[in-house]
């Protein structure tokens, strides 16, 4: 597994490929990394605005490493006044709160013309540091990806990237009435490929994607699987006890959304399948809560009470039940409380709610699109559909509907599952990848050099 893989020849052009889980070490590993995240801060909370399965990646993995002796500067975009210029997320661990263009009401789409301000204040904090401060620069993303660009050669070090979502990847699968990813995106995405030494994937089918769509050297990626807080997220004192604290039936068939509300994360397909439920079986009405918890995002924002109106045009406003984002422990306990997780997503670059619920001790029915074949054993911790019919989730929920223990047995199966994507793991595997990179960096200087 810890193999190099082989470069492609001039075509640019394989069949599917391997690649490694990281890269092999012996080499010394950073002190020190600045790691980026320009849209989104890893203190936001995740189901908010732009925050979701990137923050909680940024966090755990930041503890982890930290844990291992790899300290971790987080580069954010100051979205508050007042905030201070530096936070302490946990020992080992710091934020860095950068101004670039107004706090508030800034979206997503008009933030490359904030990356020249908010480079200005990377290299700030960098240029009261002592030489060699950053070993490495890790960004997240592709607008941080050009933030990382820049410091990474300003600095000496090497960059590695994660992209999380593909614009070429999202395009081609794009909801029903969904906007495009532009074109800006993609020439970025495509520079910010040519430019680290290494790409982190979540998964083979991610690292695939990075060659197909981007012709990225599969030398240069790293397959390495994100974690889960197995302590967070695990079944505790059971389904009947997490129900009871949120005030949920104790019999019912509960189907849960959880996740940010855009046609991307398709929650809407549930709703349309809970339709169709009700109405092949009338009776279940009476025994049905359809959480759905989070808040709009991204293109979802152009019409926040969308889906709210779509359970009332499909009848089924009774058992839907719309709630805000929270905070980790408490969506934890809607993970236990879940009868089954829906993730009907049309584009997902590894699904990380989805292991969560998985560790929480409940099954996942979810789109069988990029990581979650991974995420989801299908037929033993849950079920993967192809394709976004609600007919077929309707099917899928009839069987837990029909066989209630369903719900029991997958989800021992799924909390056994889980257990093989801890932080730690992941951790490891990716300070491997920096030590790859520091170690190829340092050669190619040599050689520069003569």
């Amino acid at each position: 597994m810890n193999q190099y893989v082989s470069r492609l020849g001039s075509s640019r052009v394989a069949p599917r490929l391997r690649f490694p889980a990281a890269f092999p070490g012996g080499h010394r590993k950073p002190r020190r990394i600045a790691m980026l995240s320009v849209h989104t801060s890893p203190l936001h909370q995740p189901g908010t605005g732009d925050a979701g399965g990137m923050n909680v990646y940024i966090v755990e993995l930041a503890r982890r490493l930290a844990a291992i002796n790899i300290e971790v500067e987080i580069f954010t975009r100051s979205t508050t006044g007042g905030l201070p210029p530096v936070v302490e997320l946990a020992p080992g661990v710091l934020v860095r709160h950068v101004d670039a263009g107004p706090y508030e009401g800034l979206a997503k789409e008009e933030l490359p013309a904030q990356l020249c301000a908010f480079t200005h204040g990377v290299m700030q904090a960098w240029a009261g540091q002592r030489p060699g401060y950053y070993d490495l620069v890790h960004s997240h993303y592709w607008l941080s990806g050009h933030v990382g660009w820049l410091a990474a050669q300003r600095w000496g070090v090497p960059l590695v990237h994660a992209m999380h979502t593909m614009a070429k990847v999202k395009n081609a699968a794009l909801a029903a009435g969904d906007t495009p990813e532009p074109a800006a995106r993609v020439i970025g995405e495509t520079q910010i490929v040519d430019a680290a030494n290494r790409l982190i994937a979540n998964t083979a089918e991610e690292a695939d994607e990075l060659v197909r769509f981007y012709e990225a050297d599969p030398g240069s990626v790293a397959v390495v699987h994100p974690g889960v807080n197995l302590d967070r997220f695990s079944p505790a004192d059971g389904r009947a006890a997490a129900r009871a604290r949120l005030g949920l039936p104790k019999d019912a068939l509960i189907p849960l959304f959880a996740g940010r509300i855009q046609p991307l994360k398709a929650p809407d397909v549930l709703l349309r399948a809970v339709a169709v439920l009700l109405d092949r079986d009338p009776t279940l009405r009476s025994r049905m809560v359809v959480p759905v918890v989070g808040g709009p995002s991204g293109s979802g924002l152009a019409k926040p009470e969308g889906l709210q109106k779509l359970a009332a045009r499909l009848g089924i406003a009774d058992v839907v039940r719309f709630q805000p984002p929270v905070g980790q422990e408490q969506l934890a306990d809607w993970f236990r409380a879940a009868s089954v997780l829906v993730m009907p997503s049309h584009s997902e670059s590894f699904g990380l709610v989805a292991i969560e619920a998985q560790a929480a001790g409940t099954p996942v029915v979810a789109a069988a699109v990029g990581g979650l074949p991974v995420a989801v054993r299908d037929g033993v911790s849950g079920f993967l559909i192809p394709g976004h019919d609600p007919q077929a989730y309707a099917q899928a929920l009839a069987r837990f509907a029909d066989a209630p223990e369903l719900v029991a047995r997958m989800g021992a199966a799924a909390a056994a599952h889980a257990q093989g994507f801890g932080w730690d793991t992941a951790a490891s595997a990716t300070a491997d990848v920096y030590t790859a990179a520091m170690h190829e960096h340092r050669r190619c200087v040599r050689s520069l050099h003569g």
